[in-house]
């Protein structure tokens, strides 16, 4: 059995009781980063072995870590925050997995974008998760296809790129584009910032400490603003 487990991208509270149980159950655990994922487990004693799992070593390591679960062992998966596969390591072994028939079981919990989105204010009946941009190759070519949605998307981004991206955003929505900034999600230092893409650029310029953290980006859709637009036209009216 293979457990993909979420850990929390912030406090350390925001996680479950079943996660605790099943990372103190196996045989082993896959941590992106061993000196983090550490803390974790002194943080609730649990004593099973780390072993480092991440984007530089995953290819090398599937064929052991499958035949371990064939013998019957049960490992577990986890990154440094979040869910294993959503912009992290994960992919890769589950594939793995599910082609040797091994079974795979992924637990609810922490991920970073669910909170950004649902808290942005900004329609969430339909999404799009985009994760980080590419940083060069076909940048351009995702960021013109996200400006067509007619659904809410959503982005990861880094404390050194983010205002590059604000910037690329405008050019490729538009200034009026309704979006919000969330930093440091369930962290003490968490942080809204809220209005049109314009506006939250400005912040961000003025206050470097506005562009610092782990940054999720929630942008509305084309046809939401259309929307809101006619409407407010229509009211004027």
């Amino acid at each position: 059995m293979l457990y993909l487990v979420p850990t929390p991208v912030g406090n350390l509270e925001d996680i479950t009781f079943r996660a605790i149980k099943i990372l103190k159950e196996v045989d082993y655990i896959l941590a992106e980063d061993t000196r983090t994922s550490k803390k974790l487990l002194t943080h609730y004693q649990i004593e099973s072995s780390l072993r480092s799992h991440h984007a530089h070593n995953e290819h090398q390591q599937i064929a052991n870590i499958v035949q371990d679960l064939k013998q019957g062992k049960k490992v577990a998966l986890i990154t440094d925050a979040g869910t294993p596969g959503i912009s992290d390591p994960g992919f890769l072994l589950c594939r793995a997995c599910i082609k040797e028939n091994i079974e795979v079981t992924c637990l609810p919990g922490a991920t970073a974008f669910v909170p950004a989105l649902v808290s942005s204010g900004l329609s969430c009946d339909s999404f799009y998760f985009a994760g980080f941009l590419p940083h060069k190759k076909g940048r351009k070519t995702i960021l013109s296809g996200l400006a067509q949605s007619k659904s809410t998307f959503v982005l990861y981004e880094s404390t050194h790129r983010i205002l590059k991206t604000m910037e690329q955003l405008i050019e490729f929505c538009g200034q009026e584009r309704n979006a919000v900034v969330c930093r440091e999600i369930s962290k003490i230092y968490e942080d809204k910032i809220r209005g049109n893409l314009s506006d939250i650029l400005s912040v961000m310029q003025a206050d470097k400490n506005k562009t610092k953290g782990e940054i999720v980006i929630v942008v509305e859709g084309l046809q939401k603003m259309k929307n809101e637009k006619d409407l407010a036209e229509d009211e004027t009216d």
